[in-house]
């Protein structure tokens, strides 16, 4: 059995990493010798440390580079300090930026969320020990809490993380002592952000910062949002048993087991052994023709028959019948509008509210009060999920009542009796 040594600490500590390139980009700018904050050696504890900087430049610089308030510098800079690419020399713990002659340094890239590498625990209890060694038991009350979790956790392999913690230990003593400050106080301030101290919250005044660009920046507040967002949602996820979930697992096998070629010989030849492409031909996504097992496969849902070009035509058609073809009109002008080019969402949007949403629109679309009230006010400003919540109720709308009525129909039944015989046993 594998032991698991990554643990889940929640959104929080899952950061955007598209946001925090550019975050990163910013930073480096922050670090350039000529226009960046300045730097200068300073002498803590008997110790000469080099480039360090403190609270009152970086706030001036944010302010002065981006021409922002003072109140939005801080949030940047605190959201720099909180996510570990500028960090305390002195009071660590404290995750914010402090608008003084408070000391701070930029953490090294290596320790940059851009690298992708997870702060297992492995690795913390490998930071533990070596600290444990050298402070000869003397850590942090929070820092002791986590290494006693840790060892009783992983006590099989504890023997290999104390060796590992040693060999650092010796390896590290043979450098020079502002060398072994600076390394200290890096690893430290990772594992600050990290693994937090039990006992205390993340920082209140953490601010997520979602879009940088030139000299630009767009800031949610919002510890407090961020928490509430994450909590409602926890106490909304609907929880199911093993059993049923496995139930379910079967049962769609079960269902699609005629479907798959990898499960059951596809006909006329298998196309991944045989030279033979005629599987492809019969069954490609723009066939005039489509096989019974195709027609079979959408009836089992839905999406089923939407995801296939062939079947969505032939639900087009009925829908036209009926005298709806507006709502499958608009759920494929949502979907151009969430994946399509973002320069072109204005204009689309626009479109979408004059055809679909405006009162007299030639193709207004039936939606309740509430939801069509959210969906005009967001195209105000609006984005690729705009539509999702009116989209969402056409999609149900159409799953629920029309789809059932679809496969009752004339048209449903045409085409699935009417398939020839030379291509009703081939599979989609």
């Amino acid at each position: 059995m594998t032991i698991r040594t990554l643990r889940d600490y929640g959104q929080h500590y899952r950061p955007r990493m598209a946001c925090l390139k550019n975050v990163e980009v910013f930073v480096v700018e922050m670090q350039d010798p000529k226009s960046g904050v300045k730097g200068a050696d300073q002498k803590l504890n008997v110790t000469i440390i080099p480039h360090v900087i403190n609270g009152q430049d970086i706030l001036a610089w944010i302010v002065t580079k981006m021409k922002v308030t003072t109140e939005e510098a801080q949030a940047f800079g605190t959201m720099l300090v909180a996510y570990g690419y500028i960090y305390p020399l002195q009071n660590h713990r404290k995750l914010v930026l402090v608008p003084d002659s408070t000391l701070y340094r930029f953490q090294t890239p290596y320790f940059w969320p851009v690298q992708k590498w997870p702060a297992e625990d492995i690795d913390y209890a490998i930071y533990l020990a070596r600290r444990n060694i050298r402070k000869k038991g003397m850590l942090e009350p929070y820092e002791q809490q986590h290494y006693d979790n840790l060892h009783k956790w992983m006590n099989p392999k504890w023997d290999f993380i104390v060796m590992q913690a040693t060999e650092q230990y010796k390896a590290n003593k043979e450098r020079k002592k502002p060398d072994r400050v600076v390394l200290d106080c890096q690893e430290r301030a990772y594992w600050i952000v990290h693994r937090p101290p039990v006992s205390t919250d993340p920082p209140k005044c953490l601010c997520v910062c979602v879009y940088i660009h030139k000299d630009s920046i767009l800031l949610l507040s919002a510890y407090e949002l961020h928490s509430n967002i994450f909590l409602t949602q926890a106490l909304m996820r609907s929880a199911v048993k093993s059993s049923m979930s496995l139930t379910a697992f079967v049962k769609f096998v079960t269902t699609h087991h005629n479907h798959d070629p990898f499960l059951t010989t596809p006909v006329p030849s298998n196309p991944w052994i045989t030279d033979s492409d005629e599987f492809w031909q019969l069954n490609s996504r723009s066939v005039d023709i489509p096989t019974k097992l195709s027609v079979e496969r959408w009836v089992l849902s839905f999406w089923e028959l939407i995801s296939d070009p062939r079947g969505r035509v032939d639900f087009k058609l009925f829908l036209k019948k009926e005298h709806s073809a507006e709502n499958m009109a608009f759920y494929e002008a949502a979907e151009e509008m969430r994946w399509g080019a973002a320069s072109a969402i204005p204009e689309k949007s626009q479109f979408i509210f004059n055809t679909f949403l405006k009162p007299g629109a030639p193709r207004w679309i039936n939606i309740d009060g509430r939801t069509m009230g959210l969906t005009v006010k967001g195209l105000v400003v609006p984005h690729r999920y705009v539509l999702d919540a009116a989209q969402t109720h056409i999609f149900l709308l159409m799953k629920k009542d029309t789809f059932y009525r679809y496969l009752k129909s004339p048209v449903h039944k045409d085409i699935f009796y009417n398939v020839p015989s030379s291509v009703s046993g081939y599979l989609l």
